[in-house]
């Protein structure tokens, strides 16, 4: 007997998989909301990397929303219209993406007739990369986090100009509530085959000296950073790693081969923990 698909097969997908929803000049999304919208309805939402691939990222949880009956948001930001969106857009690099995102949900939910509410972040290289400085930036709007295969990250030091660490951030961000943001739980997904120093890469001195020259030791180095800060502050370890054996870079072949989408979705709206081996650096 053929097995069932999995939750990510288009066969299992909701009409709007194929979509993209204008919001406004360089964004547009995709969207799945479920029968029912209450008080208590999540919303997920998932940051695409520098393919721009949001469609991928919203065939893949949109499949898994229906266990928590949660509204799921896949933004694109465009290559023109965001080219910094990574680092949340800085001054003469194009709009301020974070700001983006929070005017797409809020809109989102006003015309649900919702109030806004903390949010559930995934976020896949480039978007990995959003997604932890849009928790820094934006801690109060987040619930949980989870991220993967970022290509480098903003490391919880004050004595570290922006985007390397927390000084002199883009116009407008207050980066200085470290309390705040180290207590909002993250997890991070690293593949274990992830170790290619291509072109999307962040390739400098000053990056490897830092964080090291793989995305793998950049993701431990950055977990260990969070956690020693935390603790410092006299607060619970807020973040977790975990390893993804045989399992390279594409969000694609992590979600066919590790089950990334599903992992994720468990540590944001599921038991609220990584399966067993994560590793809390």
């Amino acid at each position: 007997m053929a097995s069932a698909p999995p939750a990510w097969s288009p066969e299992r997908l909701p009409p709007l998989a194929s979509a993209l929803q204008e919001f406004g000049p360089g964004l547009r999304y995709a969207l799945r909301l479920p029968p029912d919208q209450g008080i208590d309805t999540p919303v997920f939402v998932a940051i695409h990397g520098i393919s721009r691939n949001a469609l991928d990222h919203f065939n893949a949880f949109a499949g898994l929303a229906q266990s928590r009956q949660a509204i799921v948001i896949a933004p694109l930001f465009d290559a023109a219209g965001f080219p910094d969106y990574q680092r949340l857009g800085r001054r003469g690099l194009g709009p301020r993406a974070d700001l983006a995102l929070i005017a797409l949900v809020d809109d989102v939910l006003a015309s649900c007739g919702l109030r806004s509410r903390k949010l559930h972040l995934f976020g896949h290289s480039g978007g990995a990369q959003f997604t932890h400085r849009f928790v820094i930036a934006h801690p109060q709007r987040v619930a949980r986090y989870a991220i993967s295969a970022a290509g480098w990250y903003t490391f919880p030091d004050e004595s570290a100009d922006y985007p390397y660490g927390l000084r002199e951030p883009p116009d407008g961000l207050d980066m200085t509530g470290q309390q705040r943001f180290l207590s909002v739980p993250g997890c991070v997904f690293v593949g274990m085959r992830d170790q290619r120093r291509g072109p999307s890469l962040r390739q400098r001195e000053r990056v490897d000296t830092q964080q090291g020259t793989t995305r793998i030791e950049r993701a431990m180095r950055w977990t260990a950073a969070m956690n020693s800060r935390a603790r410092a502050l006299g607060l619970p370890e807020p973040v977790q790693l975990r390893r993804l054996p045989d399992a390279g870079h594409s969000f694609s072949g992590l979600v066919r081969r590790a089950g990334l989408h599903e992992q994720a979705w468990e540590f944001l709206l599921g038991r609220g923990r990584c399966r067993p081996g994560s590793i809390a650096a």
